[in-house]
């Protein structure tokens, strides 16, 4: 789908700017990352999860000083709404089953809560660390083999900076994690992996029209790398904008409107899309453009319409 716009937006000529917004946003995501850092989920450091239902007449500070007599000053306590019933959703770092279980008893028991109000899950640190070792395999696979795709399909120029644009957008979405402390659970991580399909797509549908522009030879012979990238971005932005709202809307329903399993998965998937359609533009586009820009081919076609430009100029001096 080509863009309806009658002027091009300049999207090459505030790639800086963009930049800037960037380098600013990847700057507090690792600040957030360093000193506040992480805080994963039982399913990767093992722990107890107790989910409380139908506990309407109880407030959080109730149940906190409950499971405070009980000896878990620490616990995480979160909200929950099922079927239009409140209740909570508690987090510990026991990893003894009959302890957890004790524990649950007890809360329910001071509660006045029914036997079947709750359900207990408690994970060892073991299988922990098998789902963050299985949960980097994927990752890595899944990078290795994108890299060799868009480097057959198109160039390695065009894989390194579609990576780098990926990272962009993962980095700043585990800084709002760090900054946020939502905790990081095997969800975000399907989340984060999504991501990288949605990013990429962006990303691969501008460098193919880009590629397309450069290989007609009576298009590209009269505009620099640069100003055939702006073009391609023109031409494909509200492909990218309708694609991307698509993506968003059942999403941001999931995280209004979802259970808190799917509010995990759908909060990341939101941001990523948001942040894949801005790196295909803001980051991985300019980045490849300038790089191809410094090729000789395209240094000297920069070069000749600047020349043909100063003699024109010069021309319209001399008939004024």
């Amino acid at each position: 789908m080509r863009s309806h716009f009658k002027r091009e937006i300049p999207f090459m000529s505030v790639r800086y700017i963009m930049f800037a917004i960037s380098a600013i946003l990847l700057v507090l995501s690792i600040v957030g990352i360093a000193y506040k850092g992480l805080n994963f989920g039982i399913e990767f450091q093992g722990g107890t999860s107790i989910d409380f239902r139908n506990t309407a007449a109880v407030s959080t500070e109730e149940m906190r000083t409950i499971l405070a007599e009980q000896g878990e000053q620490a616990a995480v306590i979160q909200t929950t709404l099922s079927e239009d019933n409140p209740g909570f959703l508690v987090r510990t770092t026991e990893t003894d089953p009959n302890a957890a279980s004790a524990l649950a008893k007890a809360v329910s028991d001071k509660l006045e809560l029914p036997e079947d109000s709750y359900t207990v899950t408690t994970i060892g640190p073991g299988w922990g660390a098998d789902v963050t070792k299985s949960s980097l395999i994927a990752f890595m696979v899944a990078i290795g083999l994108i890299i060799i795709w868009i480097a057959i399909r198109f160039e390695f120029k065009m894989s390194l900076t579609g990576i780098l644009s990926l990272f962009h957008d993962l980095l700043i979405l585990v800084g709002v994690y760090a900054w946020t402390g939502r905790d990081v659970t095997p969800n975000v991580i399907a989340a984060l992996l999504t991501i990288m399909g949605y990013s990429l797509y962006d990303t691969v549908v501008v460098f193919h029209r880009i590629n397309e522009n450069a290989k007609n030879a009576e298009f590209a012979k009269n505009k620099t790398f640069l100003e055939i990238a702006n073009k391609s971005l023109n031409e494909v932005f509200v492909r990218t904008i309708n694609t991307s709202l698509t993506s968003l809307v059942p999403v941001l329903a999931m995280l209004f409107f979802g259970g808190e399993t799917l509010k995990d998965f759908a909060f990341a998937l939101s941001l990523g899309l948001i942040l894949g359609s801005y790196s295909s533009i803001g980051i991985a586009t300019p980045l490849y453009s300038i790089w191809k820009s410094i090729e000789p081919e395209w240094k000297k076609v920069a070069q000749r319409l600047e020349n043909k430009q100063k003699k024109q100029e010069k021309n319209l001096g001399t008939h004024v």
